[in-house]
């Protein structure tokens, strides 16, 4: 969950969580003497009629209850917990095959070389369901990693007002994607497919998130969400300007990141802009984040 909104999460007792199966007591068996014993002679050891059974007491169907109970519980666990020496497996592949996206692409063939290169068979790569957008995903879920890592040692962004807090985190992040800029589009094609936006979409908002937390933003009513669709807006621009930017070490693409994140922070701007910038995101959001900036902006 995003760090920012994490805190207004509703509290579940702990209780919630620990589910255990329910498996009926068994109940205590009667057993009934043999049809074709007549005789009601006692054990002459034991003092006691052999065709008399004392039933089960309710004390031990209890523990037989429990045993069976705790070894169904294990063996649910086993069934859902991940194989982990498969998922390492699966990680060393795609770490290694980015390695391979400048010259092959977001692709299998970039797995396959990745796979190799691990030592591992190709055949590992049938195992991931989506393959490229896997790739992509990794590369993004990585990005975010090395950027929350930043952000927690304080070093890059210390001594900075929020503005330019913001703009060097944007910064930070877009250089990662900077080595493989020439092979972005295919990546952001991917990223659109109707099968990958969830999780492309979850992925940005997070981002966009943890910036904003590093910005000290802890805002938790309707600017919550006009704040993050605003910067998802800016990084979206700013990383379309990026494709297309020759200049040396992407100069350009940065001073057109700060003045829109001053213009963001200014407040001056018209409802015109901030449409402009949160259609830039996508169609389908245009009209619901209009609605929001409009009473931001009115206020």
């Amino acid at each position: 969950m995003y760090r920012s909104a994490a805190k207004r999460l509703p509290h579940f007792p702990s209780t919630c969580f620990n589910w255990r199966p329910h498996i009926p007591q068994t109940p205590a068996r009667t057993i009934n003497p043999p049809r074709f014993c007549t005789s009601a002679t006692s054990d002459p050891l034991s003092g006691k009629n052999p065709n008399q059974f004392e039933p089960t007491s309710s004390s031990s169907s209890s523990s037989w209850a429990e045993e069976e109970r705790a070894r169904s519980h294990e063996k649910q666990s086993k069934r859902s917990r991940p194989n982990a020496h498969y998922e390492d497996e699966q990680t060393k592949v795609l770490n290694a095959s980015l390695r391979h996206v400048i010259r092959l692409g977001w692709s299998e063939a970039a797995m396959f070389a990745g796979a190799r290169e691990a030592g591992l068979s190709p055949s590992i790569v049938g195992s991931f369901p989506q393959k490229e957008a896997a790739l992509v995903e990794f590369f993004m879920d990585e990005c975010l990693q090395r950027l929350i890592d930043i952000i927690d040692s304080g070093e890059e962004v210390k001594d900075l007002v929020p503005s330019e807090r913001i703009a060097k985190l944007v910064k930070i992040r877009l250089e990662m994607q900077a080595p493989y800029i020439s092979k972005w589009p295919q990546a952001l094609s991917i990223q659109a497919l109707p099968s990958n936006v969830p999780t492309s979409f979850k992925q940005r908002v997070a981002l966009v998130d943890e910036i904003w937390h590093a910005a000290g933003d802890e805002s938790s009513d309707v600017d919550w969400y006009v704040k993050r669709s605003l910067l998802g807006s800016i990084y979206s621009l700013a990383e379309l300007y990026m494709l297309t930017d020759n200049s040396p070490d992407f100069h350009d693409t940065w001073a057109f990141l700060n003045g829109r994140v001053k213009d963001a922070f200014d407040l001056k701007k018209t409802i015109q802009e901030v449409k402009y910038l949160a259609e830039a995101v996508g169609g389908g959001l245009g009209s619901s984040l209009e609605g929001f900036m409009e009473r931001a902006f009115q206020k």
